[in-house]
């Protein structure tokens, strides 16, 4: 089927450097929700806005820069193919509406496909403040569209390079200047409430109520009254029942009456913390009121390391400690993932889901509080999902989503070894972007900011389709608001080759201490070497131990561009094979060179990382399709994505 929109020019720049925030308008189909419009536009649903009169239209706010070549303003997504049949072009223009840009080639489209695409874009010359990319329908006019959005015809036609209003083209895409964000927020689903009952029907003759109409009310009112009648004689039963030691207390050692000691949970009573996160069940709590009376039911004993205000002793824990020692067969070898920072990790199958459970002891209460803090509040998919928790009085135990295919360093090092398959390039590339994405969501993007400090390859995690996402955030610090930027002053922690220089030298973990620690990942991911290398001494023979940052950075002096990598070639991971994009990996190592630069202030934030991974990427995917579908390579992209 050949596409309904013609095929327009992007906005050509000047300035490759040059980044701005632009706004995309979209017509949305009836059956499409907000998910819908956020995976098409890989956006937050905080990017999008409506606009609110019936037209169905929705406003999408995107990143937007100048590609090195073309140079032409573009902004990154992906598509996923959901039906069978016809060719992947004809698909994504018709499904973007006009506001894609992809060449069009013969590939047929196959469910579950993912294509990289580029949208059309555009950034201000500074006479307004966005650009806005709309397509020209039947019925649109420079006259209608300067009305509906509030600007003159005059600036509409100067953006456009029209001459002759009446010379616009149906399907052709044009640019709306604008000077505020378009539309108002996307709406909530309402929640129907229930319809009120009708009053009483009056019999005008006699001024009486009609007695048939009257009927259900008395029974209604009859009703309310034998229960709360109930509710009172149990309350006095309970009641006699206490006052007559009915209920053994059994406060202290809670032992069975087998006088074997038994695991105890409690669940956290903080109402900030428990918060659903809409894929899996999280930390779900009433709004209980803590009381010092007796309770009816057995005294629970609160790990003292928690201290007594953290746990409400009345309420159950999600999971029992039965349920997670029978997922991981009592803890056994065979279970053990590993082991992380705080404790050990297992797997398990908990209510017919795989699940990751970190087991810490009580002292490590600190690193506990702040994994439930944050992993309850912050959801996103390249974040891992915390689905519940519980505490005895000497472990802790943390439940993860469960991660299929492990860590990134179990995949980058000696992963042969490992039982482990070798990462394409174009997984590799995926994964940096998917870290970069989680990591500028708690940077910029949370209601309050957050800082990883603990940003390494063991800490990325792999799903069942090499998709990653950030796990361990026991480390994670809230931002402060400096004269400087956003920092907290604390003691250093962290692994040692993922250390920014000044956090080491003053203690100051900013969002920057993330970029530098992701750019030492970017350069394991290039290399597959280890944060910290032994390498042969200048004087002697002797290994010494340096940091892969040093030994990346003099490799880059020694080669100043794309063509001359020949420096480079001891450091590239053999592993990929030498299947990969020259430039697009000198890209990447640029990108890591800037991640690690020992000035902060001359690091990228995570948006430009984003940003530069989306970029690199795209070009990826576009060197892997000069292979023509046969290599190891292609295969990784389509099956691994």
């Amino acid at each position: 089927m050949e596409s309904l929109y013609s095929y327009s020019q992007p906005m050509n720049c000047t300035d490759t450097t040059r980044l701005c925030t632009s706004f995309l308008a979209f017509k949305m189909e009836p059956n499409q929700t907000l998910s819908v419009i956020q995976s098409m536009f890989d956006v937050l649903p905080g990017d999008v806005t409506t606009e609110g009169n019936g037209n169905g239209y929705v406003f999408i706010r995107k990143n937007c820069s100048c590609l090195t070549t073309p140079k032409n303003y573009v902004s990154n997504t992906t598509f996923t193919v959901k039906s069978n049949g016809g060719y992947v072009y004809d698909l994504v223009m018709d499904a973007y509406e006009g506001l894609a840009i992809l060449d069009n080639t013969t590939r047929e489209s196959r469910v579950g496909a993912v294509i990289s695409l580029r949208l059309f874009c555009g950034c201000s010359s500074g006479l307004w403040n966005y650009l806005m990319s709309y397509v020209m329908r039947d019925g649109d006019s420079v006259q209608s569209l300067a009305s509906r959005f509030g600007i003159s015809m005059d600036s509409f036609e100067q953006v456009n390079g029209i001459q002759n209003p009446d010379n616009v083209t149906v399907g052709d895409l044009y640019y709306i200047p604008l000077n505020s964000v378009p539309g108002d927020p996307y709406p909530v689903e309402n929640v129907s409430l229930p319809a009120p009952a009708p009053a009483p029907s009056v019999d005008n003759s006699t001024g009486e109520v009609d007695r048939k109409t009257h009927a259900p009310y008395v029974w209604i009112v009859g009703g309310l009254g034998l229960g709360l009648a109930l509710i009172v004689l149990s309350v006095v039963v309970c009641i006699c029942l206490r006052t007559s030691s009915c209920f053994t207390d059994t406060r202290g050692d809670a032992k069975d009456s087998d006088g074997k000691d038994h695991h105890q949970f409690q669940i956290l009573r903080e109402s900030s913390f428990c918060r659903a996160s809409g894929r899996y069940i999280c930390c779900r709590s009433g709004d209980y009121k803590y009381t010092t009376r007796e309770a009816s039911i057995p005294q629970i004993a609160i790990p003292k390391a928690l201290g007594t205000n953290v746990f409400d002793p009345e309420k159950p824990v999600i999971f029992t400690y039965d349920e997670i020692r029978y997922s991981t067969d009592g803890f056994s070898d065979a279970s053990l993932l590993g082991h992380g920072t705080y404790g050990s990790v297992y797997y398990g199958v908990l209510r017919n889901q795989e699940v990751a459970i970190k087991r810490m002891t009580a002292t490590k209460s600190k690193e506990f509080m702040a994994e439930m803090k944050i992993l309850c509040k912050v959801h996103h998919t390249n974040l891992v999902e915390l689905i519940g928790y519980a505490a005895t009085d000497d472990e802790l135990f943390l439940i993860y989503e469960y991660a299929q295919k492990g860590s990134l360093r179990s995949h980058l090092h000696d992963p042969q070894n490992k039982g482990h398959t070798f990462l394409s390039w174009i997984m590799r590339v995926q994964i940096a972007l998917d870290a970069a994405r989680g990591l500028e969501y708690i940077h910029e993007h949370t209601k309050t900011h957050y800082v990883h400090r603990d940003i390494k390859t063991s800490n990325i995690l792999l799903d069942g389709a090499f998709r990653a996402k950030i796990s361990d955030f026991g480390l994670a610090k809230l931002v402060g608001k400096t004269s400087d930027g956003e920092a907290t002053t604390t003691k250093v922690v962290g692994t040692f080759g993922y250390l920014a220089p000044e956090y080491l030298s003053d203690g100051l973990a900013t969002t920057k201490s993330d970029v530098y620690a992701f750019g030492v990942m970017l350069f394991e991911i290039i290399s597959g070497k280890d944060a910290i290398i032994r390498t042969e001494g200048m004087v002697t023979k002797n290994h010494e131990r340096r940091s892969l940052a040093s030994v990346m950075l003099t490799v880059l002096r020694n080669a100043p561009d794309s063509m001359s990598m020949s420096s480079m070639k001891d450091y590239i991971d053999p592993n990929m094979m030498n299947l990969y994009p020259h430039d697009c990996l000198f890209k990447l190592a640029m990108l890591a060179k800037q991640c690690v630069d020992e000035d902060p202030i001359l690091r990228p934030d995570m948006k430009q990382v984003v940003i530069s991974l989306s970029q690199i990427l795209l070009s990826s995917v576009e060197w892997e399709a000069t292979l023509a579908g046969n290599s190891q390579v292609f295969s990784g992209l389509v099956q691994g994505r």
